[in-house]
């Protein structure tokens, strides 16, 4: 029970040491860098890598997010130009099988085809 009074204690007094250390931080060892050897900053090392590949990790996310969402618009617009090409074609298409276009384009080519009056008859196989 003792013992863990006395750690207890001495965390709390280490505690206290880091802070008023981390507080004692003036301008020029920050500019110069020598507060990055000091004995709480080392400490914090493996803590500030990891914050820090988190960082680099969220912005490739964003970077990566942002790469898919110009290919999905770009791709929306090229799908909107594709169907209104492909409904003027198949409009066009219609227009032109027309029987009626059909004849005018036949009388203005001159060929020599003429028009069935006779309706198509079925050819029925006996087994």
């Amino acid at each position: 029970m003792k013992k863990d009074s006395e750690k207890e204690t001495n965390d709390f007094e280490n505690q206290k040491e880091e802070q008023k250390e981390l507080s004692k931080y003036t301008l020029k060892e920050i500019l110069t860098g020598s507060v990055l050897v000091k004995q709480s900053v080392v400490k914090q090392l493996p803590f500030l890598f990891f914050i820090t590949f988190l960082a680099i990790l969220y912005i490739a996310n964003r970077y990566q997010d942002e790469h898919l969402l110009r290919e999905s618009v770009k791709l929306q617009e090229e799908l909107n130009e594709l169907r209104a090409e492909s409904i003027t074609t198949t409009s066009e298409l219609m227009f032109a099988s027309r029987q009626s276009q059909v004849i005018r384009i036949i009388h203005e080519n001159n060929l020599d085809l003429k028009e069935s009056t006779t309706p198509p008859r079925r050819i029925k196989m006996r087994n």
